[in-house]
């Protein structure tokens, strides 16, 4: 996969394994999504489920999964250790490789949006995608939980959903979506059943309380075990690590003559993370990654891969075969693909100049920036390559939503909501290109003056293809607008196209549509 988004849903069934079942079977039933972890508790009635997938894809795949939840999960009947407000309570996606935090927030907004439409759950943004300040943490999104909130969103205006009315869905809740960094759900179990002293420590640990940075901490209790837990999300693991936390509560702990039982990680955990708890009970001195074999081996076998492929590659062919498919006498590959490769090729130029820059010691004092932009460029060149397959298969899609039987009335019905969900996406798409355009002649423009004179040419060249992509991205949107029956929504890109055709009006606009 060129993209991998990790999405984690928690959904309000911890109990019925059957269930739990059913909505994995919904998150993978559609293609280049795969299951990482799931994991059950009883006590909080919750269940986590680690999937990834491509850009494309994995935003449909959270969908499948909150209408199985909302088919299969009855809120007012629904009891747990831990605070929810829906079905499917939070559903936050995770940039991992291909893609940046922006794109996650497009996902989450794009989720949130068709999870109304579809289900009628309201939504609620948090985190990088919240559309509200108040709302970037989830806490004060859930407080009340379902109950409260069902309540009081009827009455108080700063309760209403980002998408849908002031009412929740009668046994699905509400669902909220975002877009964030990886997160550490971590646990710490008691020697007590006293939830009391469970809830002082978090008091004291959390960030909002005045604690450690980057943790959100909440006591609960675990009847089945007669035990009381420290429950937390560790938002940033190299801020705060896990070990740092660990002691933190065993010291509190241990001044009320309790002790520490045992902790657990809640889904998945990156290698880094308790690398570093290691590194903090060992005392290791001067501890660098490199020391781990498995670190170095994958550092030595990522270089011998790039080295292989530079060397094995025949650029010539490789451009021939792509040449080769836009001659074909077939629709696709078409403009908006070749518009795509254009910024792509844009993007890449820079991250050249960048690279030959970063060698000039006379330069070094333009090295953070440089470094900054190389990163930025690259990310961006991967997104241009993803929309040359995208811009593809989104025609496809509406050639082949034309296609559909029209015989009967549900059948044109049926036909004409699937040409207006492809053209949709058609649209999208180069528009999306468009965005990525203006980054990248931001940051061409910038390199200019900070990059060795004799690659000026070069950053030309790359001006000129960004220009070339621009308008043949913007082609290919307006030659899908007029198939969309949605007003609403062709206003909204309309506006956003408003911006993006005078390219030095402002910043693109990175919501999503």
């Amino acid at each position: 996969m060129q993209t991998i988004v990790e999405c984690v849903p928690n959904f309000s069934e911890g109990q019925d394994a059957k269930k739990v079942e059913a909505i994995i079977a919904a998150l993978l039933a559609g293609p280049e999504v795969y299951l990482l972890d799931r994991e059950m508790d009883a006590d909080h009635n919750r269940s986590v489920i680690t999937v990834v997938g491509t850009r494309e894809r994995i935003g449909e795949a959270a969908l499948r999964g909150i209408g199985k939840a909302a088919e299969l999960i009855d809120l007012t009947k629904h009891q747990g250790a831990h605070p929810r407000l829906g079905a499917t309570d939070v559903v936050p996606f995770v940039p991992v490789s291909g893609v940046a935090l922006d794109d996650c927030v497009r996902i989450a907004a794009w989720v949130a949006e068709q999870a109304w439409q579809r289900f009628k759950i309201p939504t609620y943004l948090y985190e990088a995608a919240a559309r509200k300040p108040e709302r970037k943490n989830l806490e004060n999104i859930r407080r009340g939980q379902f109950e409260g909130l069902r309540d009081e969103v009827r009455t108080n205006p700063e309760r209403l959903p980002d998408f849908g009315e002031a009412a929740l869905h009668p046994t699905a809740g509400a669902t909220v979506v975002g877009a964030r960094k990886f997160l550490i759900a971590y646990n710490i179990n008691l020697d007590t059943a006293e939830v009391g002293l469970a809830k002082t420590i978090a008091k004291k640990i959390r960030a909002s309380s005045g604690g450690f940075p980057c943790v959100k901490a909440m006591g609960v209790e675990l009847k089945a075990r007669n035990q009381a837990q420290v429950s937390m999300n560790l938002t940033d693991f190299e801020t705060t690590p896990i070990g740092v936390v660990f002691d933190a509560v065993a010291r509190e702990a241990a001044a009320e003559g309790v002790s520490v039982v045992g902790s657990e990680i809640v889904g998945l955990v990156p290698r880094r993370a308790l690398e570093d708890a290691a590194v903090h009970y060992l005392k290791v001195e001067n501890y660098r990654p490199e020391l781990i074999i498995e670190n170095r081996l994958a550092k030595v076998l990522e270089e011998q891969a790039a080295r292989t492929a530079v060397a094995g590659a025949n650029l010539c062919a490789l451009a021939e075969g792509f040449v080769r498919a836009v001659a074909a006498p077939t629709a696709t590959p078409g403009g908006g693909s070749v518009a795509a490769l254009a910024g792509a090729l844009a993007a890449a130029l820079g991250e050249m100049v960048c690279g030959l820059t970063l060698k000039r010691k006379s330069l070094e004092a333009h090295y953070p920036k440089l470094e900054a932009h190389r990163s930025q460029l690259a990310a961006l060149r991967a997104r241009f390559l993803a929309n040359v397959d995208r811009d593809a298969q989104s025609y496809d899609s509406v050639m082949a939503a034309r296609r559909l039987p029209k015989a009967t009335e549900a059948e044109r019905a049926a036909r004409d909501h699937a040409i207006e969900e492809a053209s949709k996406l058609a649209a999208t798409v180069p528009l999306e290109s468009v965005e990525f355009v203006a980054e990248v002649e931001q940051v061409l423009r910038d390199l200019q003056p900070i990059t060795i004179p004799q690659a000026a040419s070069d950053l030309s060249v790359a001006l000129a293809l960004a220009e070339a992509a621009r308008a043949g991205a913007l082609e290919n949107v307006h030659a899908n607008l007029p198939s969309i029956q949605d007003r609403a929504w062709v206003e909204r890109i309309a506006d956003r196209l408003g911006r993006l055709e005078n390219p030095r009006s402002g910043p693109p606009e990175t919501s999503g549509t």
